[in-house]
């Protein structure tokens, strides 16, 4: 793996907090939050994947255990533990860190409605916890608009969002962005979509290649240039408790995810 690690990529002069969102689900959320965080901490960056999604996919694909017992994301929002008493340390991968997720989270949405401040609770505890150390938190979310997808959003201050190159792709988007602009007018001023990524791009249909046409129409420059392609080796690599980056290096997956992030992190420094 160290010979996969060219040279270092720019590293931001800041923690970047990237919320990586849809509520469409089957978009690539997951994969593109485990891939990117994998290339990126493979370049140098020092990178926390918060999960918090219930079904733990995340932590499942970085290897990190997330059975019922295990302190979790679910502890911090519910029962204020600290961020600093659940992240691991992602056992393929140095440099990259996991804030679990267990199934706990899953009544999470409805335990969260009586609480104070119930929409920033994530923002809390990453504002305790020393997130100056990592180079990117990047959150992954559950694959709904609920209080969990809010409480990421309030608690980041970029959001990426993968958009499938299918038919469909456009739709429900409209409903997040609206989500996202009353989010930043209540809750978050910071927040602002900074990249769009391309995700299961067919170069054989002639529909991919108009859907990703019709995203860089609509939303310009921050569409990554990067689209990744439908990638069975992609699909694989969580079964194997890995990222894709570990898992079949020379895949086309992995080398997609590789230059995603890396126009990720130029796009970051050049800010």
């Amino acid at each position: 793996m160290s010979g996969r690690r060219e040279k270092e990529w720019p590293r931001p002069g800041h923690c970047r907090i990237v919320t990586i969102a849809n509520q469409k689900g089957g978009v690539g959320k997951t994969t593109s939050s485990v891939n990117l965080a994998a290339s990126l901490a493979m370049h140098g960056a020092q990178v926390l994947v918060v999960d918090l999604d219930p079904q733990g996919n995340a932590s499942t694909a970085l290897g990190v255990e997330h059975h019922a017992e295990i302190p979790s994301i679910y502890d911090v929002l519910i029962e204020d533990m600290a961020m600093a008493d659940i992240v691991v340390p992602a056992p393929e991968i140095p440099n990259l860190f996991c804030a679990p997720a267990t199934l706990n989270l899953a009544g999470a949405e409805i335990e969260l409605v009586s609480k104070v401040a119930r929409e920033s609770r994530l923002r809390r505890a990453l504002d305790a916890y020393e997130t100056e150390k990592f180079d990117y938190v990047l959150i992954d979310c559950p694959p709904s608009l609920g209080l969990l997808t809010v409480n990421a959003l309030v608690g980041g201050d970029e959001l990426l969002i993968p958009i499938q190159c299918e038919y469909y792709a456009l739709e429900g988007l409209g409903q997040l962005i609206r989500t996202v602009d009353l989010v930043k007018a209540h809750l978050n001023p910071r927040l602002n979509v900074s990249t769009i990524l391309l995700t299961m791009y067919d170069a054989r249909t002639r529909l991919a290649a108009q859907v990703a046409e019709d995203v860089r129409n609509h939303f310009g420059e921050v569409v990554l240039n990067t689209v990744i392609p439908r990638s069975v080796r992609v699909s694989e690599a969580p079964s194997y408790g890995q990222s894709v980056m570990t898992y079949d290096p020379g895949s086309s997956g992995a080398l997609a995810y590789s230059e995603a992030a890396s126009e990720m992190a130029r796009m970051g420094a050049a800010k």
